[in-house]
């Protein structure tokens, strides 16, 4: 190999512990608890917490994690929805080498076994409130990891099932635990599963690198200001909740926990404690459009929202203006930690009127400051498409927010990161100013409420039912969710069944938020080969 002679730049200027540091957002907590040590860093109920209290729970967290042998290489998951033992999560266990598995709290017991043996999980940390379906994954497990019950005080249900409490795990550390960064940037901070277009979930692998990236590019790309006010309405457990503890983190803000998104808790913290940022799939804007609340609701402040997902409908995001929402479209994926495009707005838009606007904030748009390339090619030649707005190809990403593979699947791995940039699997078009807009999914993922559900998988379960002859699932638009899962089904001869008697075997037999909202019994559409032509079907859906 020809080595490259160093030129004068290089010659004795390496890298030493003085000029280079890891990048990891658990610098972040640091900070914010030695700049800031008095400033609200939590609000739950009745429970505050400043900044400085955080970081020594954080602190507790990680060395009582280690002291029970807990390592570099580790998972630990969390079944909980936004509470505080959550946010500390995100810092406290990657503080002790170990990676963070959020679970989502909507999947069934069957998917959290397969991913808690699939992650090798050592640690569970659980809400009561989801203590039966717990109860029920951990009878399937190859090996039970140590069970730690989350005694939140909001909590209205819920058993123990763990050796102790979190609050106990927590009174094992030391709240003045050396707070240890990553040797390498590179190794893995977390571990998010997403849908695929098989049964099983794959194992989105994160690096801090990345996280810290990507905190730091929602700030740049929402223009977000200091001591931001920020309320959980977008689920922590999805894509580490975008980011966003860690960017709250970085701003020294207040994160404003719910473990629900009701209309009314949201007003409620809205005007009680000054909400000035949130985020939510378009489902969180027709509930808070469609509450009673929001036609007495008089904002002292416009509050700023990031969606995600299916774009949301031109009359929303007209009535949540109206309402005092600025609304800021964004996209990405699990595998490139949440939103890493955004609908970047030109001042001038504003003159155009609220119906072009709304299509024009629909679009995916840019890329992330701290993004190197998101562009639509030819997935086969990787060569980009026209910018004509019409030419269609797959949405591609290169650069630091991605992600660093599947865990235990060098294929997936492999096929994702051919022609070296990451494969959405996503459809789209480039318009002539350069901005990305979603037309298709190529792999037939359907988006509801901001989750992700396999066509395939609902279909595999129709294909039980012992009437079905003949089933394909395609997304059907829904105001409330944006989608929603629509079946065509032919049965077999000489036996019937009805709408609600099919829906109802899917509820008995997946997650219910996968489950088909409606049923339509026709003879399927094929091409000469045998093939079911899901466009012609996704047509019917849009007009039923």
């Amino acid at each position: 190999m020809i080595q490259t002679p160093m030129d004068k730049y290089d010659q004795h200027l390496g890298k030493n512990d003085a000029n280079y540091v890891p990048l990891t957002p658990l610098s972040f907590l640091r900070r914010a608890a030695e700049v800031f040590p008095d400033r609200l860093a939590v609000i739950h109920g009745v429970e505050q917490r400043t900044w400085a209290e955080t970081f020594a729970r954080c602190r507790r967290l990680g060395s009582a994690l280690a002291a029970r042998g807990i390592k570099k290489g580790d998972t630990v998951a969390v079944m909980a929805p936004n509470v505080p033992a959550l946010f500390e999560a995100h810092f406290g266990v990657p503080a002790c080498g170990a990676v963070l598995n959020a679970l989502n709290i909507r999947i069934d017991a069957e998917i959290i076994a397969f991913i808690l043996n699939h992650a090798e999980a050592e640690v569970l940390i659980t809400d009561g409130e989801f203590s039966s379906v717990i109860r029920e994954a951990l009878t399937k497990l190859d090996k039970r990891p140590l069970v730690v019950d989350i005694d939140d005080q909001l909590a209205t249900s819920g058993e123990r099932l763990g050796e102790l409490t979190y609050e106990e795990l927590l009174a094992e550390g030391d709240p003045n635990a050396p707070w240890t960064l990553p040797e390498d940037e590179w190794n893995a901070i977390s571990l998010n599963y997403t849908s695929g277009t098989t049964g099983n979930p794959k194992g989105v692998v994160c690096h801090h690198r990345g996280a810290y990236m990507n905190a730091i590019g929602n700030i740049l790309a929402w223009g977000m200001p200091p001591k931001p006010i920020y309320l959980w309405t977008l689920p922590m457990f999805h894509c580490n909740g975008w980011c966003f503890p860690w960017s709250v983190a970085a701003l020294a803000g207040t994160n404003v926990c719910l473990r629900g998104v009701q209309p009314s808790a949201v007003f409620e913290s809205i005007m009680e404690y000054g909400v000035t940022h949130l985020c939510g799939a378009p489902i969180v804007m027709n509930m808070l459009l469609n509450a009673p609340e929001s036609e007495s609701l008089e904002l002292r402040d416009r509050i700023q929202m990031m969606t995600a997902g299916a774009a949301p409908p031109a009359a929303v995001l007209e009535r949540m203006d109206a309402m005092g929402f600025d609304v800021t479209h964004a996209y990405g994926l699990t595998e490139v930690y949440g939103p890493v495009t955004v609908c970047d707005w030109h001042e001038e838009w504003n003159e155009r009127p609220v119906a072009e606007q709304a299509a024009l904030k629909a679009r995916q748009g840019v890329k992330y400051p701290v993004q190197e390339e998101f562009f639509v090619a030819n997935p086969e030649t990787l060569e980009p498409v026209p910018a004509d707005g019409e030419t269609m190809g797959e949405l591609m990403f290169r650069g630091n927010v991605v992600m660093k593979g599947y865990l235990k699947n060098p294929k997936a791995t492999e096929e994702s990161f051919e022609g070296g940039v990451f494969h959405t699997g996503d459809l789209g078009v480039t318009h002539p100013d350069g901005y990305i807009e979603i037309r298709d999914r190529s792999k037939d993922i359907i988006i509801s409420g901001g989750e992700n559900i396999s066509s395939i998988e609902v279909e595999g379960v129709l294909y039980k039912h012992p009437a079905v002859l003949e089933a394909a699932v395609v997304a059907r638009p829904d105001d409330h969710w944006g989608e929603t899962p629509c079946a065509f089904v032919m049965l077999k001869a000489d036996e019937g069944a009805t709408e609600e008697s099919i829906i109802e075997f899917c509820r008995e037999n997946m997650a219910h938020y996968k489950c088909p909202k409606t049923v339509v019994f026709t003879e399927l559409p094929k091409t000469s080969t045998g093939k079911i032509q899901k466009f012609v079907l996704r047509e019917r859906a849009e007009n039923l």
